[in-house]
């Protein structure tokens, strides 16, 4: 399980949910196993993603890692990461000095439904069903970028101002903030593979980072540098 969790590409999405929380007054730790839970769903989906059991090589998540495992293991192993983040979720009940159980239900439907079919196993079903070359078409893949990455990052953006105490119009311009944020992540990496066809993807990404700025110069009061740099400083994913 060690192996698969770090194996995962690197996602802006957990780190995001610790910085929407401390940016509408909350503290860091009420946001710790949220983070935890987002990153161990972005690691379950890359996983079922990666598991070897296609003869064809026209279709191969990047980066590769280390089959330590039999596909059959790692199937299991996938599944066991999301209820494992979910538990993480729900032992956090515990502190009630620090943590409101009726935002943690909240956090585990936000989580549940980002990565379900409106979220994350539709980026890999219609990433999949364009094995035969066509992911790299612009629209193919700013839906996938959308579906995988935004809907990931908007979820750690919206979970985190939620357990920050944060008031329903913060939660929302965060989300959408997390939604433009991750796009852009996932844009980046095809860029910066030289993979796109049709379509001006330097001008989506930069479209998208101003769309995600606009919502954070919204957050009146608010101190904005720090979290800002997941648009403009973040590594971008593999695609």
């Amino acid at each position: 399980m060690h192996h698969l969790i770090f194996a995962a590409p690197r996602t802006g999405a957990a780190a995001l949910c610790v910085a929407a929380c401390e940016l509408v007054g909350g503290d860091r730790r009420q946001a710790m196993a949220a983070a935890a839970a987002v990153h161990l769903m972005h690691a379950a989906a890359y996983t079922h993603e990666h598991l070897p059991l296609m003869t064809t090589t026209e279709y191969r998540p990047e980066p590769e890692i280390e089959h330590k495992y039999g596909p059959n293991i790692e199937l299991l192993i996938g599944d066991g990461l999301i209820p494992f983040g979910l538990d993480l979720l729900a032992g956090s009940f515990l502190d009630r000095t620090r943590n409101d159980p009726d935002r943690i239900v909240r956090v585990m439907v936000e989580i549940t439904r980002a990565v379900g079919s409106q979220g994350t196993v539709d980026a890999l079903y219609r990433k999949r069903g364009a094995i035969d070359g066509n992911y790299y078409d612009y629209q193919v893949m700013e839906y996938v970028c959308r579906k995988r990455d935004g809907e990931l990052h908007g979820c750690g953006a919206a979970c985190g101002a939620v357990l920050g105490g944060g008031a329903e119009e913060e939660v929302e311009k965060l989300r959408k903030f997390g939604v433009y944020a991750g796009i852009v992540r996932g844009l980046t990496a095809a860029a910066d593979k030289k993979k796109n066809r049709g379509g001006d993807l330097e001008g989506n990404i930069e479209e998208m980072k101003e769309l995600a700025m606009m919502e954070l110069m919204e957050l009146r009061g608010r101190e904005i540098e720090l979290i800002s740099s997941h648009v403009f400083l973040a590594e971008p994913r593999l695609a």
